[in-house]
């Protein structure tokens, strides 16, 4: 079986079906509660949602979930995937009333799908042409009632019609250790792996705030545990495991402390652009922008300035390097 195709029915089988089950993001949950039972008390599709914060957060995750409360089903698709208006037609013609639209990465969407997708969100009608030249003609399909759930880790490169069109907004932040422990722990369960409260807690605290980091690091300390101890998830065989993968006590990875080390001290500290640092790791600046820079803006680990990113005396002590005096200088006058 394919890796990515295995990880992801990993992490299908560790998902919530409904709002109760959800851990963390007490606010968004309380929200979509109400808004939830509201639509289904009058009977009517639920407001569009756009869902947006960093990745592993939860927001396919929530999709799945609103449609289950609300008995209907899910369509997903992302903003890539729909190249041509045909592609989202076909989709929409389809959908039945009260259905739930998943579009991740929605920032991603062509300015084309974008003006084709407002008549769809706004009166639930789709206009497409027929013909061309003096005998063209515009045709008016109209949709059921349905629920678009948009995605995205940029929020900001959403075009303004396009985000004013939804009508319920969400942010997903990061989880506390508390919680990510108990995510561990009820994924344990399912999994049928004997754990610890202290061995969850070891994995919640290197998880980076992150549910899908915490499931994977449980997946790999459960290997760990079945081969060099007695299949137990203590506290002692969490950090054995996670040292093993390379996983330190702050959850940064190689990649993570890479990208540190490269700004201390092949740019003195920094500040220095994404693009520089990503073609010195030979890494895609993307990744390093929407998927490590999060999490080490988040534990103050890293800056963003004007003039670019700068490494912080905090991450440098962490790893056992010295910030050079005039980065320190210029932190200090920062504070």
């Amino acid at each position: 079986m394919d890796k990515q195709v295995a990880e992801e029915q990993f992490i299908r089988s560790l998902r919530p079906r409904s709002l109760d089950e959800c851990i963390g993001q007490s606010k968004v949950i309380e929200g979509l509660q109400i808004s939830i039972r509201a639509s289904r008390e009058r009977e009517e599709a639920l407001d569009h949602v756009l869902l947006h914060g960093p990745p592993g957060l939860g927001k396919t995750t929530l999709a799945n979930v609103i449609a289950h409360e609300m008995g209907a089903n899910i369509v997903t698709t992302s903003g890539p995937a729909l190249e041509r208006g045909g592609d989202l037609m076909g989709i929409l013609t389809n959908l039945q009333s009260k259905d739930v639209l998943f579009i991740d990465e929605i920032h991603r969407l062509s300015r084309a799908i974008e003006e084709f997708l407002y008549p769809a969100m706004e009166d639930y009608c789709v206009n497409f042409v027929i013909e061309k030249g003096a005998h063209a003609r515009t045709l008016r399909y109209q949709l059921p009632p349905f629920t678009l759930v948009g995605a995205t880790t940029r929020a900001g490169l959403l075009s303004s019609p396009l985000r004013e069109r939804f009508g319920i907004f969400h942010h997903l932040d990061f989880f506390s250790v508390d919680e990510l422990a108990r995510v561990a722990k009820r994924s344990a369960s399912i999994l049928v792996i004997p754990i610890t409260e202290e061995g969850a807690l070891t994995i919640a605290s290197r998880a980076r705030g992150t549910p899908r980091i915490a499931n994977r690091l449980l997946r790999r300390v459960r290997d760990y545990a079945q081969v060099r101890a007695d299949g137990k998830v203590t506290e002692e065989v969490a950090v054995e495991a996670l040292e093993f993968e390379g996983v330190d006590s702050r959850g940064l990875d190689r990649l993570d402390r890479d990208l540190l080390r490269t700004i201390a001290t092949v740019y003195a500290g920094g500040p220095v652009g994404i693009d520089a640092v990503a073609a010195t790791l030979n890494e895609d600046a993307q990744t390093l922008e929407e998927v490590v820079e999060p999490y080490l803006l988040k534990i103050g680990f890293l800056t963003r300035t004007p003039g670019g990113r700068r490494v912080t005396q905090v991450a440098c002590e962490h790893l056992g390097l010295v910030l050079p005096e005039k980065n320190h200088r210029a932190q200090g006058q920062l504070l």
